[in-house]
């Protein structure tokens, strides 16, 4: 039950504002009190990075100062203080099946042995061709590095067979690190989304933007017969969760193929859905497919397919083309670490059983979560697509990217990811997602379910002073 806002304090997704304030002050100091070695390491530390750490959004925790990982392992770390986590965060979904899984770490370790890169296939590559047909359909493949990657030179391929130049995203959707993506709606129109560094070409003038779950206004956009591609996750995932509305997805595959337009299905994220992602749960039909982070258990590696039709169409494309660089493919893409960690991680860690276990903990978690914020009376709401659960902050469920965009709360969410972890539990910076692994136990959602309802007594009725054992 909501209390401690007196008349006249702001409410920030049901919160007092200075509850916000004093729990997130209470909890930094929480945070530093427990880390003097780490502070001390990073202060001795010269500054070679730049803004002192190798990545930028390592800054976008919500903790005082980084947190330096010692070991992970299962769905565990240990800071250099020697904190144990529970980790629900998972790189992000890089290593969502768990740290190191051991069928992933053994073939590395075999084929470190046998050399690092070669630029030319293994007997590897021909067993993870026909395990990735075997796990998500029948397409032509193609390695990357990245997701990101693997998007561009998926949408290369869009633009090269059908002769047209537009991409088409949804509101909210999230492609990596792909500029035609870096585009919103705003008052209706295409916009460059805020905050782009050293962004040179107009970004409008390639990409398109519709709301999620809108069918007559993506009808409305393909009409114009100028768009190459459809990209789109299943559900949106890195805003705050939206889920398509039951025909939606149906609607767009119909749309598409009216219009000449291929549709490209990410599944980088929505692959916590269940063998094969949600395009064989589902059953999708996407002309092009990419899935990266957790292909190779936890390794850089990620793939790109094109249906049997657009492969033929690419095929000729090629055969007509002028000799010199496509602008498709990087040296290290397809190296044998690569193959060796895939073929290891789609038999023996990608597996049916797997996938039932995570899905049975984290409908867990999610009714958990749930019931600690009915209990609150907070104005929130969880979602889960298969092994990947969050809590939104805001009313729901949420429709549309702009009311995922509306429903985030920064200090709120900041001030809760800090008390979970000062709990033991790590959940992702940038929203408040929540993975569940095969070796994820049930102790351990126990745990983060306790932890939230911690929290949650905290910000809304408990007592906001520093425990005199960390103050």
């Amino acid at each position: 039950m909501l209390t401690g806002a007196g008349e006249g304090d702001a409410l920030i997704g049901g919160v007092a504002a200075f509850r916000i304030a004093a729990f997130k002050a209470r909890e930094d100091a929480v945070y530093a009190s427990r880390r003097p070695r780490t502070r001390a390491m990073l202060d001795a530390a010269p500054s070679a990075w730049l803004s002192g750490v190798p990545m930028h959004w390592m800054l976008d925790w919500p903790m005082p100062f980084p947190l330096l990982v010692e070991k992970a392992w299962k769905a565990h770390l240990r800071d250099c203080d020697g904190h144990e986590l529970n980790d629900f965060c998972l790189g992000d979904t890089g290593s969502m099946f768990g740290h190191s899984p051991a069928p992933v770490a053994k073939a590395i370790r075999r084929q470190a042995r046998r050399g690092l890169t070669a630029m030319l296939p293994t007997p590897d590559a021909l067993a993870v061709g026909a395990l990735l047909t075997e796990r998500f359909g029948p397409f032509h493949w193609q390695m990357a590095t990245t997701a990101s990657d693997a998007n561009r030179f998926a949408l290369r391929v869009a633009r090269a067979v059908t002769g047209r130049t537009k991409v088409l995203v949804f509101n909210g959707c999230y492609h990596g690190a792909v500029e035609e993506t870096f585009v919103k709606l705003k008052d209706g129109k295409t916009s460059p989304k805020p905050g782009l560094v050293g962004q040179a070409n107009d970004l409008t003038q390639h990409s398109v933007v519709v709301e999620f779950n809108d069918a007559a206004g993506l009808e409305q956009a393909l009409a114009a017969g100028d768009i190459a591609c459809v990209i789109t996750e299943p559900v949106l995932t890195n805003t705050s969760m939206v889920l398509p509305e039951p025909g939606f997805l149906e609607d767009v595959r119909r749309l598409t193929r009216a219009h000449g337009t291929l549709l490209l299905i990410d599944e980088t994220h929505t692959v916590s859905t269940g063998l094969g992602g949600y395009t064989r749960v589902h059953g999708l039909e996407p002309d092009i497919f990419v899935l990266g982070k957790p292909v190779a258990g936890g390794m850089p590696a990620a793939v790109w397919g094109l249906s049997a039709e657009v492969a033929r169409r690419y095929g000729m494309f090629n055969a007509a083309r002028e000799p010199g660089y496509s602008g498709i493919g990087t040296t290290l893409s397809g190296n044998p670490m690569q193959f060796a960690a895939m073929r290891a991680c789609l038999s023996e860690v990608m597996t049916e059983k797997n996938y039932a276990r995570m899905d049975r903990l984290a409908a867990r978690l999610a009714d958990g979560l749930s019931r600690v914020i009915a209990g609150r009376g907070l104005p929130w709401h969880v979602v889960r697509v298969g092994a990947r659960v969050e809590f939104i902050c805001a009313p729901g469920p949420l429709k549309t990217g702009a009311e995922a965009y509306a429903s985030h709360r920064p200090h709120l969410e900041a001030a809760i990811h800090l008390g979970l972890l000062n709990r033991g539990c790590l959940i992702a910076p940038f929203h408040n997602m929540m993975l569940v692994s095969p070796v994820t136990t049930r102790k351990q959602v126990d745990a983060l379910v306790k932890a939230f309802n911690r929290v949650t007594e905290h910000l809304t009725a408990g007592d906001l002073s520093v425990p005199k054992a960390t103050a």
